[in-house]
């Protein structure tokens, strides 16, 4: 398994969080918005799979949080083809920039399926492909949106969820849940709710990768801007939520 390009961008991310007080809060309302549509079964546990620097913690305070790696801020280690957690035990399970990292997402789906309790949901949040998105998420981004390359929905035969290696497809969740690709392969689920953000607030920032290009004392002035934009997701949405229900 050589994964060791994902962990380096944690230890990365990480730094550039420490430094950029505007992504910080960009950060907290996407987890504000997640919290909003967290099912509230009574049990359960919280789950977040690639948790990445551990951040949902400020906002869900109940959340497990797993990756692949070990860090200090990780609560256990977790594969998404592979899950520890029994049979119906998790309430919800959520995704933040993970969905495109999964080479076979309808294999990782079946296992969330399984831990999933009846009523439970997954939550995906992704980068959204609109005219803005492709700019952001396409020249502009290390990662490949991948728009034209087949989606391989289930693992092949004798394949191990050891064998996992770095992939990242960033627009395959747009491809899924907003173009109908594979819909009908994600039965028994049930999309509940989905929602495009412009973001801009938070594109701006530079994320963890990229300058930022406003001061943070204008962040309420950026949110504003979100705000407006959101009315034209086809031409600004840059980040795609997702509600899926068992």
């Amino acid at each position: 398994m050589d994964t060791s390009r994902h962990n380096d961008e944690i230890v990365r991310n990480l730094e550039h969080w420490n430094r950029k007080p505007s992504l910080q809060k960009s950060y907290r309302a996407f987890h504000q918005l997640i919290a909003q549509h967290l099912a509230e079964l009574g049990y359960g546990k919280i789950v977040e799979l690639g948790s990445g620097i551990g951040n949902i913690k400020e906002t869900i305070p109940d959340c497990l949080r797993t990756d692949l790696f070990p860090n200090p801020w990780i609560d256990q280690v977790e594969n998404a083809y592979q899950l520890s957690f029994s049979d119906e035990s998790v309430s919800n399970l959520i995704m933040f920039d993970v969905f495109h990292h999964l080479r076979y997402p309808g294999t990782a789906l079946a296992e969330v399926i399984r831990v999933c309790a009846p009523g439970g949901r997954l939550i995906i949040f992704e980068p959204c492909v609109s005219l803005l998105g492709r700019l952001v998420y396409g020249p502009l981004h290390a990662e490949p949106l991948a728009l034209n390359e087949e989606i391989t929905w289930q693992a092949p035969d004798g394949w191990s969820a050891e064998d996992i290696d770095y992939y990242a497809a960033q627009g395959n969740a747009s491809r899924v849940f907003l173009e109908g690709e594979h819909q009908e392969l994600l039965k028994p689920w049930k999309i509940v709710h989905s929602q495009r953000l412009s973001a801009v607030s938070y594109i701006a920032t530079g994320g963890y990768s990229m300058p930022k290009l406003y001061p943070d004392f204008a962040y309420p002035l950026m949110r504003g801007i979100d705000s407006i934009l959101d009315y034209l997701p086809r031409l600004f949405a840059t980040r795609l939520l997702v509600v899926l229900e068992k």
